[in-house]
């Protein structure tokens, strides 16, 4: 166990997301300076003059340094009509280069900035080479910042191969949050890209979930004899299917006599009330094409295709808008034939249904969607690339 209270933390970086988090690590008893372009003083950390002499004596440095859109990107004026950005990691990239220069193999760079997945492998591994670089972005909302930072719903440590147990530095940082935080808090490891898709898409998680409650409220609003809140109250203490980890593992796409078709029938509604949007249409789009991507990673094994199943769910033989029958319909679509197993030669054979057992030999595929299928040299994870 790293003992953290004598080592010396570092902050690049001290605009509203790096002063409050600073402060308040300062506040548990931690020895920390911090250095920002721009002047800034604090009763609580010492502020240093430049990036070279805060490497000079730091163990772990945290860079907080903003990752902007362009003017006009940040939706407090339209946006959707805006081309699409990537951010710009200028500031990131100079930040990065300084403390490679300044820094040793015995510090630890910590990266807290908001980045698209695959960013630091493919824009910053360049640039540092002489420290390891650990990726460790923030939860936090402004306004809370100091109490979210010793609180967190999660910290998120992402490394080059997410090999934690062999990676002293990120050992160093989770033995800091363990000492730092008011609560042990909950620490997930992956890799960078994992590390990067957990940051991201949490937020995306969250605007998408609001994006439908005010869909609810506009309907509401259009349809009349109608509260937004009885209906939203309701869903809220759902916490079988909707506000727990039911549907959060990643494999087959919804299917049933009520999935496919409800969002068909809202699509109607939205367009009947006018809503001027139709996050069904998006729904339904997404889902088509991620039946076909996951065809055509199904055709890169062989052309002759079986399924486990062609039913909905598993132990019923109801098709009712089956995404087994989706995805078969775009395996035809793109050359492909699909097979029953027992008279035909089979190149692939998909497990449909995470409780499907399969038996084949090792010249054919099994294509499991759900990573869960026990490895051999002919399973084939979707999903898991590494």
């Amino acid at each position: 166990m790293y003992r953290i209270f004598g080592e010396k933390i570092g902050f690049i970086g001290l605009g509203k997301l790096g002063m409050p988090c600073a402060e308040a690590i300062a506040k548990k008893g931690f020895d920390v300076a911090g250095y920002d372009v721009l002047p800034k003083s604090s009763n609580l950390i010492e502020i240093r003059d430049s990036i070279a002499d805060l490497c000079r004596d730091r163990d772990i440095i945290f860079v907080a340094t903003p990752t902007p859109h362009a003017d006009g990107y940040d939706g407090r004026n339209p946006i959707s009509d805006k081309e699409p950005k990537d951010f710009n990691y200028d500031y990131v990239k100079k930040v990065l280069t300084k403390c490679n220069q300044h820094m040793g193999i015995t510090q630890s760079l910590v990266l807290i900035s908001t980045v698209l997945p695959g960013t630091i492998r493919r824009e910053f591994t360049s640039i540092v080479d002489n420290v390891s670089l650990i990726y460790n972005p923030y939860l936090i909302a402004m306004g809370t910042a100091e109490w979210d930072m010793l609180n967190p719903e999660m910290i998120i440590i992402g490394t080059q191969n997410g090999d934690i147990k062999n990676d002293a530095k990120a050992q160093q940082l989770e033995a800091f949050y363990n000492q730092c935080c008011d609560t042990m808090p909950r620490i997930e490891f992956g890799t960078w890209e994992e590390a990067e898709s957990m940051k991201i898409f949490y937020n995306t998680f969250i605007s998408n979930k609001l994006a439908l409650v005010n869909m609810i409220q506009d309907v509401s609003e259009k349809l009349g004899h109608m509260n937004v809140d009885t209906v939203t109250n309701a869903l809220a203490k759902s916490t079988h299917r909707i506000t727990s980890g039911a549907y959060m593992k990643a494999g087959m796409g919804d299917g049933g006599a009520c999935h496919p078709r409800d969002n068909i029938a809202l699509r109607w509604l939205a367009n009947d009330l006018d809503l001027g949007y139709n996050i069904f249409e998006t729904i339904i789009e997404a889902r088509e094409k991620q039946a076909e991507n996951m065809a055509l990673a199904i055709l890169k094994y062989g052309n002759n295709i079986c399924f486990s199943s062609d039913s909905y769910k598993s132990n019923t033989n109801l098709i009712d808008g089956s995404y087994s029958l989706l995805v078969q319909h775009y395996i035809i679509k793109h050359g492909g034939f699909i097979a029953n197993g027992f008279d035909t030669r089979v190149d692939v054979i998909v497990r449909v249904h995470e409780s499907d057992k399969i038996i084949a030999d090792n010249s054919t595929k099994i294509f499991d969607p759900w990573r869960s299928y026990p490895p051999a040299d002919n399973v084939v994870y979707y999903g898991k690339k590494v």
